[in-house]
């Protein structure tokens, strides 16, 4: 059997059975990179005064890790610069934010080549290569450089853009031809994949070989949509833990029993906070026979405090909070609350199944695996209802949540009206579909889609070069 090799920009395997603290994603690769002893590779996380190369190689739960650290530079021009603030914002379709510097790309050249050459002694032959996400696009053709025939193949987590919107990234053109060093590329959606694929034949003079076969720059690529999922039956268990029973049952006090709502996010406006603030207060406005008939919790965790975005989208929500709960709290009763702080998975599993709303509102997104953990997290004789951005990735699957547009403050009010007053029957049948999605399209099922697929495609006869 071919090894697995796992690229991705950090690296953070379980640190042991039971382990909750890692997300999803973390746990099926680490179960991958066991089945095929593999090897994670990866950043440490860690900043160094000068990039040296060196390897930190260490072993936990059967996952072999090897990491290296980057230096102030790298993290300022590859991490900070142009993975999010010129990518990130990009393929999220907010071209107003995405920043445009040179030395941001050439960071992120920089780091790519770096990890190639670091890598390049550690790989074996017969070696699978799966590299994964926006951070390491250029990373199969600096292997290529490398000398490396591999089968290699790039799963992207987030959206790909409309064509139109790829071409006002400068250097568009180098960047699209690199992913044409893979042997397979992974897309969320068929949405995205035929994104790329109306670019390549667009912008690229691209020829459609046969569905999911793409010919340019001299090269052939194999492309398909990979919807990722979690491990709805490992999710659905963890509601009965004791972490979980306890922050449920903590739920449950802290609600006195009213209906709770519950957004869970990390900090980022892509994931169309503002717009959700705004949808809640609009419900309690235009319905005053519910305002001390519910509670909206939102969690957002603080990420990427180094970018100015993310500075500015923080003192909003502070204040947009703050305006909801003085326009509509009492001395006994408060509407909105709102935390930056980080929850084990455990522990969230237990206020998803408190809550009689999952809102899930991005403005965009790749997949939105927190919908799916929603979904598995509830009580199968009295579920709560899910309320979802159609412009996530997850619509796609989850059809029987309540679709709305998240731009919509209205939409969205009268989407937690409707869910707030569902039967019981109605919240059953819904959720007997979405949870059959859910636990039938899992982690599991993507991961082997994928490195099935990757170990079928024709393996390269000679090494490319660019």
């Amino acid at each position: 059997m071919s090894r697995l090799i796992v690229i991705s920009n950090r690296v953070q395997p379980p640190g042991g059975k039971g382990d909750e603290s890692v997300g999803g994603l973390a746990m099926a690769l680490a179960a991958a990179l066991r089945e095929y002893s593999g090897l994670w590779f990866g950043w440490s996380g860690k900043i160094t005064p000068r990039f040296t190369g060196q390897l930190s190689m260490q072993k936990i739960d059967g996952v072999t890790a090897a990491t290296i650290d980057l230096e102030e530079a790298d993290y300022d021009e590859y991490y900070n610069g142009y993975a999010n603030k010129t990518l990130w914002p990009l393929f999220h379709y907010r071209s107003d934010l995405t920043a445009y510097d040179r030395a941001y790309g050439e960071g992120y050249e920089r780091v790519n080549r770096r990890f190639a050459e670091t890598l390049r002694p550690l790989i074996e032959p017969d070696d699978l290569i799966w590299v994964h996400d926006y951070h390491l696009i250029p990373l199969g053709r600096e292997l290529r450089r490398l000398g490396v025939r591999n089968r290699m193949g790039f799963f992207l987590h987030v959206p790909w853009p409309a064509h139109q919107l790829v071409t006002t990234l400068p250097g568009h053109r180098q960047l699209v031809q690199a992913m044409f060093d893979y042997d397979l590329v992974g897309f969320q959606t068929a949405e995205y994949r035929q994104a790329f694929e109306e670019y390549v034949l667009a912008e690229a003079d691209g020829e459609q070989l046969s569905p999911g076969r793409l010919k340019a720059f001299g090269r052939t690529v194999q492309v398909d949509a990979y919807p990722i999922g979690i491990d709805a039956g490992d999710f659905a268990r963890m509601v009965t833990s004791p972490k979980a029973r306890r922050m449920r049952d903590i739920m449950i006090a802290c609600t006195v029993f009213r209906r709770l709502i519950v957004g869970v996010d990390r900090l980022d406006y892509s994931k169309g906070l503002e717009e959700r603030f705004l949808g809640f207060e609009r419900l309690l406005a235009d319905n005053p026979d519910l305002r001390r008939e519910v509670l909206m919790l939102q969690i957002a965790p603080v990420s990427r405090e180094g970018v100015e975005a993310y500075q500015e989208i923080r003192g909003r929500l502070d204040a947009l909070s703050g305006r909801i709960n003085g326009e509509f709290a009492d001395v006994d009763w408060q509407p909105f609350r709102y935390v930056n702080k980080n929850y084990r998975r455990d522990e969230l599993a237990g206020i998803y199944s408190a809550a009689r709303v999952g809102l899930v509102t991005p403005l965009r997104d790749g997949m939105n695996l927190v919908a799916k953990e929603f979904v598995a997290s509830q009580n199968p004789e009295d579920p709560g209802v899910l309320i979802l951005s159609r412009f996530a990735g997850a619509a796609r699957q989850m059809e029987d949540a309540l679709l709305v547009n998240p731009n919509s403050p209205e939409e969205v009010a009268d989407a937690l009206k409707r869910a707030l007053s569902m039967e019981k029957p109605e919240r059953i049948r819904r959720w007997r579909a979405l949870f059959d999605t859910v636990e039938r399209e899992d982690v599991t099922a993507w991961r082997d889609a994928f490195v099935t697929a990757l170990a079928g495609v024709e393996p390269r006869v000679t090494a490319l070069a660019s």
